[in-house]
């Protein structure tokens, strides 16, 4: 399945940024944009939003769900000082989860709707695209990030 491959392809080259050196990690891709650092951090963080929306729409269909800040995440969760270790190991564990959970159900239950409080009614198979669209747009910050020059 395609949508397998994209999970497969980006959590793949998502994992080696987190290997970067501290230089790397602080490098943005504009001017106040946040680092790949903190890229990083948000991925990891957005993996587990979308897998529990993904496990909530499979068990309880058609409930709203909200949509969440990223800004106040990395402001409330301090992500100057998260173990990027951590968030790491997390972001793996979710997408393994994410890609179990897609190829058991994105075509037989990809048709669940649910509510999301800002953009409306939307389906499973849309959140589990919205996983690897979201990594991929990430990706390519960090990679407009570590091609600028220093």
């Amino acid at each position: 399945m395609q949508l397998i491959r994209q999970l497969e392809a980006t959590r793949d080259e998502t994992l080696k940024y987190f290997a970067l050196s501290d230089s790397e990690l602080s490098r943005s891709y504009g001017p106040g944009k946040w680092p790949v650092r903190f890229i990083l951090l948000h991925l990891s963080d957005s993996e587990t939003v979308l897998f529990d929306r993904i496990r909530r729409i499979l068990s309880e269909p058609r409930q709203v769900i909200w949509a969440y800040d990223q800004d106040a995440w990395a402001r409330g969760l301090d992500y100057a000082q998260v173990p990027l270790e951590l968030s790491r190991d997390v972001y793996q564990a979710v997408r393994a989860a994410t890609i179990h959970y897609a190829g058991r159900y994105y075509e037989s239950k990809g048709g669940l709707e649910f509510v999301h409080s800002e953009t409306g009614v939307r389906t499973l198979r849309d959140e589990f695209d919205k996983v690897a669209e979201h990594n991929e747009h990430h990706l390519s910050q960090i990679r407009q990030a570590l091609s600028r020059p220093v």
